[in-house]
């Protein structure tokens, strides 16, 4: 068939290569690239043509002619319909190997290096690992997760991967909700009042709540408070945040209060840490401490070194590597994260680390003019990765190794070339399943200097 005889509408029968972004399946027509969702790996369909585009086309799984021995059935009355997960229609070997795939894939495509993914770190526990959950809220009071690719709101009652009192605590803002006649909030017209529900819960089961509203109080307060702490009896606090703005940005600045504490208190690689809402914090608990292993040893510290940790949230990453460096700098953007750093690092007794609070690049050049010449620097940035002026400061003040905590392979590939424009070669790499099936994946990047660069 020639490429541009195929149009919308149509049905091709097709053998899957392989995976794309986000976990369709590949496959080929007369040449062209053809992206099937619903459909794995080996599996032979009958795909149903939604788009055709100059290069690509995407369609749907209309039949599954030779289904793969990895497919399973959904677990999950909401899939495919909410967008929080992506793989539950396949096995979790299938799924690693997939998510390792992707981050071998973008480190050769896009980073141009050569480095091998050593391993996937999998998780022991593929239900309830999340510690933190954002339940967005619709006009009509439904509170649930966003319907894939869209703001749509999916009423789910239960979600797999979320701790019970997330569920129970959802549960009980609508009931709040629905009898205090509290409308929710349109994005269309920036009418109503309650934005999402925010959930984070600590390894030894208690609860911090926050409600993100369209205004700075809300009817009914000493109600709602009741409610909450009925559904969730291990709630540490009930927090009111005010977010005004015409944004699709879950939280707003401004925090108060309405029961309890502001904060929750974990243990994480041995560190007693206080976290605020906004604070930056991994929600796999378990994960995130092998993660941060794989960090340290591609760290190598001996006791002597200076660490620069960018992106630092709550100090998590400096503080579980302060006691083998001489010295730790961190810097965060988030006033409330940087305030938590600080006092973790005291809680904790460790006098060596030092926190910033300004945006990374600012205070990644800041520093390099103030004469710090960092050993090794850390960075876990958002899924946009790093600045391009963010990745000049780190290479201007010449440490010997950066390593990069990545939650996005392809914005790691970007950057990774970056850095090797600046004499920095990756060396090393890792993924850890922080998000077990989701679509997400961690990785841990070890970027070394090249001598006489």
């Amino acid at each position: 068939m020639e490429v541009n005889e195929l149009k919308k509408n149509e049905i091709h029968t097709v053998r899957i290569e392989g995976y794309a972004d986000g976990g369709a399946g590949v496959a080929r027509i007369g040449g062209r690239v053809v992206f099937v969702s619903g459909a794995l790996r080996g599996e032979q369909v009958r795909a149903l043509i939604l788009k055709v585009n100059k290069s690509v086309a995407f369609a749907k799984t209309a039949e599954i002619l030779e289904p793969s021995p990895h497919r399973v059935t959904p677990d999950c009355p909401y899939f495919p319909r909410c967008g929080g997960c992506t793989y539950r229609h396949m096995d979790y070997e299938e799924e690693l190997w997939l998510k390792r795939q992707r981050v071998q894939d973008a480190l050769r495509r896009i980073g141009g290096c050569d480095v091998t993914v050593e391993d996937i770190l999998g998780a022991a526990d593929t239900l309830r690992y999340r510690n933190k959950s954002i339940w967005p809220v619709s006009p009509a009071g439904a509170v649930g997760f966003y319907r894939a690719r869209s703001h749509e709101v999916v009423d789910a009652a239960r979600c797999l991967l979320v701790h019970p009192a997330a569920e129970a605590a959802a549960d009980a803002l609508r009931r709040w909700m629905a009898r205090y006649r509290v409308p929710g909030y349109d994005e269309t017209t920036g009418e109503g009042l309650i934005r999402h529900l925010f959930v984070r819960n600590n390894a030894a089961g208690a609860t911090l709540l926050c409600v993100a509203a369209n205004a700075a109080a809300l009817p009914r307060e000493r109600e709602l408070v009741e409610t909450l702490r009925a559904a969730c009896p291990d709630a540490a606090g009930v927090v009111l945040n005010t977010n005004t703005r015409r944004t699709n940005v879950v939280l707003g600045e401004t925090y108060r209060a309405l029961w309890g504490a502001d904060r929750l208190e974990d243990t994480l690689c041995g560190l007693r840490l206080r976290l605020s809402v906004p604070s930056f914090y991994q929600v796999n608990r378990d994960q995130c401490e092998r993660l941060y292993a794989e960090a340290a040893e591609f760290a190598a510290l001996a006791g002597r070194e200076t660490l620069l940790d960018l992106y630092c949230g709550a100090g998590t990453i400096g503080l579980s590597m302060a006691r083998q460096a001489k010295r730790v700098v961190g810097a965060e953007v988030v006033p409330e994260a940087v305030e938590d750093a600080r006092e973790n690092a005291a809680r904790n007794g460790i006098g060596n680390a030092e926190f910033f609070c300004g945006d990374a690049a600012a205070v990644a050049e800041k520093l390099a003019k103030d004469g710090l010449r960092p050993d090794v620097v850390t960075v876990d940035p958002p899924r946009k990765g790093l600045a391009e002026e963010t990745v000049r400061s780190v290479a201007d003040m010449a440490p010997q190794r950066v390593v990069y905590v990545s939650c996005d392979p392809a914005t790691l590939g970007r950057d990774v070339k970056r850095f090797a424009a600046l004499g920095y070669i990756a060396s090393r790499a890792v993924a850890v399943d922080m998000f077990p099936r989701a679509d997400h994946v961690e990785t841990v990047c070890l970027m070394s200097k090249v001598e006489g660069k």
